[in-house]
């Protein structure tokens, strides 16, 4: 009952928020508002199971076949193993209209979850060779229920619904397991954008420094490319009692971390954000010997592909200057990964007032960007794509953030999706359908 109450409240404000505004209530509105209630109690049983027994990537067979038979349920069609375990449902309007996509999610994390839930995940499994538990430690159970819960609402609306909806549920949006394809790039080669093409996508994604009935967007970029460099410097190994018969790679290592950061402060425009971080710096055996060789590894994220460009370039001329210098040699392995995350401005300001609809305008939140990746990118990059925020911290509660084994994500930020998502989609079905005069 207290769960059902929480989901309930959650409705309220957006509700109370559309009677009380400047505009009356459409019959469209009460609709999706009576759909919401109907289906949230439903929906956040499906988040319960998803959390409690999570996937990896690549690996989401059991929360795909439960996205599958939910979909059927409705009367979608339903593909399957598209990139490997990703499901594809299509619902068609019985009016005419455009058609968008929606996206969600369904991969879990390498983490051991620490939350009080009773619907904790216990899962282990082994993962790059060691024992790890496994969690929706990204909020990905609340992406993928919300969208079943947004099929529902929409489903029963066909009548009225002007227009297509595709809603795509992907794997692996974490990345794949080293040697394996997948994500939104396969789910794109294997022409989940293609018949029907829709003129637009959506996705939405948890954020623990938001509270539930808070909604966030960013007009243009919102989350940054993420790439992954690894640099070998060969040096020449020695006895430390007598460095002057080595070339010394930790003193190449240790100038090229810190010569690395003069890119961002010297290279690049003091307003145009970046980052190059080393996450690993490894070499030597023992403790008076000097190495023949030290692996740096780290990431680096931006929101330009131009930046990307000079930031290799000038990683290049830095590998090969203090190499040089020091009488050693490098390899450098940068490895272009998801790219920037960019809202599609026209898109963006059509679909905030649906947002503003949904839980009030007070509740829509101009954010700042942030520099983690998300693949929605790829999809984004063919179709106009708008991307926003779900705030999923119950007030008075505090949560780790994204990828913490301490991440919470309150139930009653489940029916708040379904409502925002399923304003935008109908929104903007009705907007550009024939008989708005498109």
């Amino acid at each position: 009952m207290r769960r059902l109450a929480l989901a309930r409240a959650a409705l309220v404000a957006p509700i109370a928020a559309a009677i009380l505004g400047p505009q009356p209530v459409s019959a469209q509105s009460e609709a999706i508002d009576r759909a919401v209630e109907e289906v949230a109690d439903t929906i956040i049983e499906i988040r319960h199971h998803i959390h409690q027994y999570p996937e990896l990537s690549n690996r989401e067979f059991e929360t795909a076949a439960l996205v599958a038979d939910h979909l059927r349920a409705l009367g979608l069609e339903v593909e399957t193993e598209v990139a490997h375990t990703g499901v594809v449902g299509i619902l068609r309007g019985d009016r005419p209209g455009p058609t968008v996509a929606a996206r969600a999610d369904m991969d879990a994390l390498p983490v051991t979850e620490e939350t009080p839930y009773p619907f904790r995940s216990e899962v282990r499994t082994t993962y790059l060779g060691q024992e790890v538990g496994v969690s929706h430690a990204c909020g990905h159970d609340v992406h993928t229920a919300a969208l079943l819960g947004v099929a529902s609402v929409l489903s029963s609306m066909r009548e009225e619904l002007p227009g297509t909806v595709v809603f795509i549920f992907q794997p692996a949006e974490e990345g794949p397991p080293p040697g394996e394809e997948g994500g939104a790039p396969l789910m794109i080669e294997e022409g989940v954008l293609k018949n029907p093409r829709p003129e637009a996508i959506f996705g939405l994604h948890t954020n623990p420094s938001l509270e539930v009935g808070q909604l966030g967007y960013v007009v243009g970029p919102i989350m940054a490319s993420s790439d992954h460099f690894r640099i070998r410097l060969h040096g020449k190994q020695s006895h430390g009692a007598a460095p002057e018969k080595s070339v010394d790679p930790v003193v190449m290592a240790s100038q090229v971390v810190m010569a690395l950061q003069t890119i961002r402060s010297r290279n690049l425009p003091p307003l145009q954000p970046s980052v190059i971080s080393v996450g690993i710096v490894r070499g030597g055996e023992r403790f008076n010997i000097i190495p023949n060789e030290v692996l740096l590894e780290g990431t680096v994220r931006t929101y330009d592909n131009d930046v990307r460009d000079t930031i290799v370039q000038r990683m290049d001329e830095i590998l090969a200057g203090i190499t040089a210098a020091a009488g050693g040699s490098y390899e450098l392995d940068y490895q272009r990964g998801a790219p920037p995350t960019i809202n599609d401005e026209d898109l963006a300001r059509q679909a905030v007032p649906s947002l503003q609809r949904a839980v009030g305008a007070e509740n829509v939140i101009e954010v700042d960007p942030l520099m983690v990746a998300e693949d929605f990118a790829y999809f984004a990059q063919i179709v106009p794509g708008f991307y926003f925020q779900l705030g999923t911290t119950k007030p008075g509660t505090t949560s780790g953030f994204n990828h913490t084994p301490d991440f919470m994500a309150d139930d009653s930020s489940v029916p708040v999706a379904i409502q925002a998502m399923s304003r935008v989609v109908i929104d903007y079905l009705e907007a550009n359908s024939p008989s708005t005069g498109r």
